[in-house]
């Protein structure tokens, strides 16, 4: 049973940037994909970014490519979503989310995701 949680939210100004974390624990990162997911008040829960396990290339959704980075740290066992150049339309819950694959591509979606984290809190505002 894997354990997510996510950190590094906060309130940022329009053009800022952070680093979101999720910690994972009870499983191997390189038997999962990892997700990154965002749902925005009165709005749909959106995938945004994944990563795959075993070197696995990671895969940005359009809405935020060139501006959102998904990385991994195998030895502390996170990943990372780094978060560039936020506009208040990024302000949204962020979760994470796992699902076990040794498949080394991703498309972000649901699909599989298992396991969640409680979300951390992005408000974009000036």
């Amino acid at each position: 049973q894997l354990q997510l949680v996510e950190s590094g939210g906060g309130l940022v100004q329009p053009g800022e940037s952070l680093r979101l974390s999720c910690a994972v624990s009870g499983g191997s990162l390189d038997h999962h994909i990892i997700g990154w997911f965002r749902q925005a008040p009165g709005k749909e829960r959106e995938a945004v970014s994944c990563i795959a396990g075993n070197g696995g290339r990671p895969n940005v959704a359009d809405s935020v490519k060139g501006r959102f980075t998904i990385s991994r740290d195998n030895a502390k066992n996170t990943v990372y979503l780094q978060v560039n150049n936020l506009k208040p339309e990024d302000t949204a819950v962020y979760y994470c989310a796992a699902g076990l694959s040794f498949a080394t591509a991703c498309i972000p979606n649901e699909r599989g995701m298992n396991f969640w984290g409680e979300g951390t809190l992005v408000t974009v505002s000036s």
